[in-house]
């Protein structure tokens, strides 16, 4: 069942702090997307998530099979890394499938999320085969890039600028939400998932480094 202990125990502010070249460039990337995200989404948060979550649902599903690639050519296990990475790919097709439900993007916005995904897969496919630290340091701010935008969702929500219309039925089972749930509690429980894949690739990142 849904946690309401989910909306207060993240760490919201949590910032993981450049510590060499790789780093910066994977935050240079990723704030260089936040200013095309900004530009063209503004403030609508529905229709952004729809197009984030189609990058988000990339980079679990080339790292998991990258990784099970390397694992079987070096012959040795691979930690639990396959798993996390595909289920988060799974997690972030999820909330994918839910923001469609609820935003209903356009033909033009259905087009971006096109380009936008055959770009980005290309771009991480390559980066994570030469470079996987900064790949998964990449992922990590940009999932702090996501928990600061459900944030800003939830607090539209909290102001009436944003309908607080009931929750997909497929939100619901997914998360165990109750019956009555609505957008709300469906943001709550994707920042949630947003945050424990932020730090799961900051952890990622900082043992590929040997940190």
């Amino acid at each position: 069942m849904f946690d309401k202990s989910k909306e207060t125990e993240i760490a919201l502010d949590t910032h993981k702090a450049p510590a060499d070249i790789h780093d910066r460039i994977a935050l240079r990337l990723v704030k260089a997307m936040r200013v095309f995200a900004d530009a063209f989404f503004a403030k609508r948060y529905g229709h952004r998530a729809v197009v984030l979550e189609t990058v988000a649902a990339v980079p679990g599903m080339v790292g998991g099979l990258l990784q099970h690639l390397s694992a079987i050519r070096h012959i040795r296990d691979d930690e639990g890394w396959i798993r996390e990475l595909l289920d988060e790919a799974e997690n972030e097709r999820m909330h994918l499938m839910t923001f469609i439900k609820i935003a209903q993007p356009s033909a033009l916005e259905r087009a971006v999320i096109l380009v936008g995904q055959a770009l980005f897969f290309n771009a991480y496919f390559f980066l994570y085969l030469f470079a996987p630290r900064t790949a998964h340091r990449v992922v990590g701010y940009l999932e702090e890039e996501a928990v600061i935008s459900y944030t800003q969702y939830l607090a539209q929500v909290d102001k009436g600028l944003a309908e607080n219309v009931p929750a997909p039925e497929l939100a619901i089972d997914y998360w165990g939400l109750p019956a009555d749930a609505r957008l709300r509690e469906v943001i709550v429980a994707v920042r949630a998932d947003e945050a424990g894949h932020r730090d799961k690739n900051h952890g990622f990142a900082d043992a590929l480094a040997g940190r």
